[in-house]
């Protein structure tokens, strides 16, 4: 049963239905030891937070930053911020000095939370050139604060100014004219195509959106949701709140790089993720597969072959399996797929909602080949999440986005870009009048940026229309689509496609250098180092193989003609990607210009 309340008492709310149940399970930043929290301290403890907001000074409506890893005092500072009307807005961990110093300036704040000492580091280091920021609140208890820094303080610190609740008269107040129009967020784009923007949520499309979820996501008070993905990205943000309202348990992953090792230890029964966790994942057991006899191997792929038949070619398509399939694919999902998810940690798994990038196919039909069900689907900082998914239990197609929940007008534009209406669509971007404007068509649909087709009543993505190339022979490509083709192979971690304005399609690689390192020393290639083992012949040979095997189905205009292998990531240091890391296409083209026209010498 959903409580869908005005996000200032939703925390409240449930606490009183489920009083001492556990709503919380957490580390402490840098402890491995798990820890939990029921949904009475959840918000009693968020009731501390409101009331020490107000004794900081904090105003209604005002904009209040977060900038840190996933933490439970994330989690305490949106709702407890929520509770006095005053607006957060979630700054990613990676963000940037120069990133921090544009959002502080722009929303005019003066409170920033920041998790640990990277994030405490580069708040203080800005903090002179923005005029408006006034205190610095740490989460981590170990950060060092500078002692030139007397206006900073330790979240522990903090709370004392909220315990025994001394302005909860005025907080009660404050919930009490909070309006579904009071803005709840401002998140800032990652600014793939230019500069940040700020997008404004209101507590009304959060309402709207967890209403029209609710109806179409298959979770319930006894799931147990994995947060790894940050909460500065709507997907995982809206997400976590979704999961409150139906007063699931969260569970708080701080380090996205423990994520796997946090899911065999706390066995989630959900977890949003981006189609990158589940290619590694598929990389992963793929490999393992290829490590082991020639026996074993005969037995998976059959046994993929079954849950393929099974989930893909039946449940899809809502057909019942007959009787054989069945009985068959029973026995192989517990003696092997069973083994498979036990190792993901994944024991009793519910529903794995996807977004945030195109999913390769191949993927997809892995996943739910040994049995978890992944809901793929669509959506935009501006749509607060969800436009499309599959729904649990009815008809899906493999490659589509799903349906368009409840409630959003979707039209297909003459040269179409998919465009929507409705009371999930954001209202404007903030102290950006002339965006908002541009953003918007005449009879007020938010322009998406991306094309797609609408076959029976399901959603289909092209391209991302802004990242169309075309090349000098007039072929128009989709480089996201190439690349997502080619990064199901284990030996690529990151690409690149280059072909705007070019004769071919090349391409930019970063390897798994783990995997190339063992393959050249299972093949006697000797190296001297990284740059020697990318421009290695042999491991070029190699990998060209990999790709033409994989490009087939693309169009022959479409397909790599050449690539460069290279020794070191793109990484946001270098600007090459975006906080949700996303490929910054105009500044990797400029940071490897010479290895690009190389590329294309005759």
């Amino acid at each position: 049963m959903q409580t869908n309340s005005h996000l200032s008492v939703l925390v409240h709310d449930q606490a009183k239905i489920y009083g001492d149940r556990e709503a919380l399970i957490y580390q402490d930043f840098g402890s491995e030891q798990w820890k939990s929290l029921s949904w009475r301290q959840f918000s009693d403890t968020v009731r501390v937070v409101s009331n020490a907001l107000l004794n900081l000074g904090v105003k209604e409506q005002e904009n209040v930053g977060i900038f840190s890893q996933n933490s439970v005092q994330y989690l305490f500072c949106d709702f407890g911020a929520w509770g006095v009307r005053a607006v957060t807005i979630p700054f990613y961990a990676t963000s940037s000095e120069q990133q921090i110093q544009f959002m502080i300036n722009d929303s005019k704040m003066r409170f920033l939370f920041v998790g640990e000492q990277e994030q405490y580091d580069k708040a203080h280091r800005v903090m002179a050139l923005c005029p408006t920021l006034e205190r610095i609140i740490v989460f981590d208890k170990s950060v060092a604060i500078s002692p030139r820094d007397p206006n900073a303080l330790y979240f522990d610190d903090f709370l004392k100014l909220g315990e025994g609740l001394p302005r909860q008269t005025e907080v009660e107040k404050r919930c009490s004219e909070a309006s579904f129009d009071d803005l709840a967020n401002i998140l800032y784009t990652s600014g793939t195509t230019g500069e940040s923007k700020g997008v404004m949520l209101s507590h009304g499309q959060y309402h709207f959106a967890l209403e029209a979820n609710g109806k179409c996501v298959n979770i319930h008070d006894d799931d147990r949701v994995l947060n790894f993905l940050p909460f500065a990205h709507i997907f995982e943000k809206a997400w976590a709140v979704l999961a409150v309202t139906v007063g699931a348990t969260l569970i708080v992953n701080n380090d996205p790089k423990r994520v796997q090792q946090s899911m065999r230890e706390t066995n989630p029964t959900c977890m949003s993720a981006v189609p990158r966790f589940w290619e590694k994942v598929y990389a992963g057991v793929m490999e393992k597969i290829e490590r082991s006899g020639s026996f074993q191997q005969r037995i998976f792929h059959n046994a993929l072959c079954v849950g393929r038949k099974y989930n893909i070619e039946y449940l899809s398509r809502g057909k019942r399996p007959p009787l054989t399939l069945r009985i068959k694919y029973d026995v192989i999902n517990k003696a092997l797929f069973g083994r498979v998810r036990k190792e993901l940690g994944l024991i009793n798994p519910n529903i794995f909602p996807t977004a945030g990038a195109a999913i390769s196919s191949h993927v997809e039909e892995f996943v739910h080949s040994i049995g978890l069900n992944m809901i793929a689907g669509y959506g935009l900082t501006e749509s607060l999440a969800t436009v499309s998914c599959d729904r649990l239990g009815e008809p899906y197609t493999v490659g589509s986005v799903g349906r368009v929940i409840e409630g959003l007008d979707i039209k297909i534009s003459e040269e179409g870009e998919v465009l929507l209406k409705g009371p999930t669509i954001f209202r404007g971007y903030y102290n950006r009048e002339d965006i908002t404007a541009s953003s918007f068509t005449e009879d007020g649909y938010f322009k998406t940026g991306d094309a797609g087709y609408i076959k029976g009543d399901e959603l289909f993505l092209t391209e991302r229309i802004k990242d169309l190339f075309k090349t000098s022979n007039g072929k128009y490509i989709a480089p996201q689509m190439i690349e997502t083709c080619l990064l199901v192979d284990k030996y690529i971690d990151q690409i690149a496609v280059i072909a705007d304005e070019r004769k071919f399609v090349s391409a930019l690689i970063v390897p798994e250098y783990r995997l190339l390192e063992e393959y050249a020393k299972a093949n006697g290639i000797e190296y001297a180092d990284r740059e020697e083992l990318c421009a290695n012949a042999r491991v070029n040979s190699m990998v060209k193989e990999r790709i033409d095997t994989l490009q087939q189905q693309l169009a022959y205009y479409e397909q790599v003609k050449r690539f460069t292998i290279l020794p070191r990531p793109f990484t946001m240091e270098n600007g090459e990607l975006t906080n949700t890391l996303k490929l910054k296409r105009r500044v990797v083209n400029e940071n490897y210009k010479a290895e690009i026209d190389k590329m294309y010498e005759e």
